[in-house]
């Protein structure tokens, strides 16, 4: 999509037809310096200011700092209470920094649409279950277990929606979103900006208990290749972040609630137990899940039309 510019003492912005929301990079105030102080903010916030939330919840609970004493909610929280904080740092670099509204972030029309994040959450959840999940129970029976204290469940069910919503959006918002449009002002090349994305995002996770132990298959395959690849290629094709929001939380939401491996990531007491992480099958279910996911988001499910676009006010700024 050739950009129109916008010269003059607005600032540079583009045709707001058709826009996409990389294109929105360049609305508001963009020189290149308030996007190393909007990344300055949210790193502070997420590193520094969410660690310390962490660790005051692991003393809150256990009365020490060493979060492996906690119970897997205890667990949960410890690991996703910094999610809060982080968002905070984006909305601040977004709308005091560069001056235009969050959803930018996600889209560059008027509204953003919730029907297609849905249509994103089902394009994966389906996969998910019947290839990653289902399948590993047929291979490994032996791996699942049933938890059958359901009181805690059913309790923790609302709290790990919501909290899990949070994170998954939030990772979004920057990696999908402020990260790429950073990138798109050196330049605005698609393989560019989804190898940029798709690096950022891995490197984050590579401390995660299942990359230490799948090797170079679970790196590639579950942290470059899907999420950070896919769905960054999925949201430059659409012009928008929102099929990759209502992935992301299908994955994360799914870990969580219906199968979670012992020592992984997001430890949660969820529906089902797998005690071993087969690195190998869950390579393979992902490159069987790509062909599914793409055929149910966009042969069952059809792209939205563009909706009103974004005001005037939306797009002028100096730089």
């Amino acid at each position: 999509m050739k950009l129109k510019a916008i010269k003059g003492h607005q600032g540079i912005g583009t045709d707001v037809k058709g826009a996409t929301y990389v294109e929105a990079a360049r609305w508001g105030k963009h020189r290149g310096w308030r996007y190393v102080l909007g990344l300055m903010i949210i790193l502070f916030a997420w590193l520094i200011v969410g660690t310390g939330a962490s660790l005051l919840v692991a003393f809150a609970l256990s009365g020490q700092t060493n979060h492996t004493a906690l119970s897997p909610v205890g667990q949960f929280l410890y690991i996703m209470v910094g999610f809060p904080f982080f968002l905070a740092g984006i909305i601040l670099a977004v709308s005091l920094v560069h001056r235009r509204p969050l959803r930018t972030l996600i889209t560059a029309r008027e509204k953003i649409s919730w029907r297609r994040i849905g249509h994103g959450f089902v394009a994966w959840f389906v996969p998910f279950c019947l290839i990653g999940v289902l399948g590993e129970y047929l291979f490994y029976p032996d791996t699942f277990s049933f938890n059958s204290n359901l009181t805690p469940f059913v309790i923790f069910v609302p709290l790990a929606l919501v909290v899990t919503a949070i994170q998954t959006t939030t990772e979004e918002l920057f990696f999908r979103g402020y990260i790429v449009q950073g990138a798109s002002l050196i330049w605005s090349n698609r393989i560019f900006l989804a190898i940029v994305a798709a690096v950022i995002f891995t490197l984050p996770h590579l401390l995660n208990p299942e990359a230490i132990a799948g090797g170079w298959l679970t790196i590639f395959f579950t942290y470059f290749l899907v999420p950070g690849l896919l769905w960054s290629v999925v949201s430059l094709i659409d012009g928008t972040t929102e099929l990759a929001i209502g992935v992301h939380f299908a994955n994360n939401i799914g870990g969580v609630l219906l199968f979670n491996i012992t020592g992984s990531a997001l430890p949660s007491p969820a529906l089902f137990t797998i005690s071993e992480y087969h690195a190998t099958y869950g390579a393979l279910s992902v490159l069987v899940a790509i062909p599914v996911f793409l055929a149910i988001a966009y042969k069952v499910f059809k792209r939205d039309k563009a909706s009103e676009p974004v005001s005037q006010s939306d797009r002028d700024g100096r730089r």
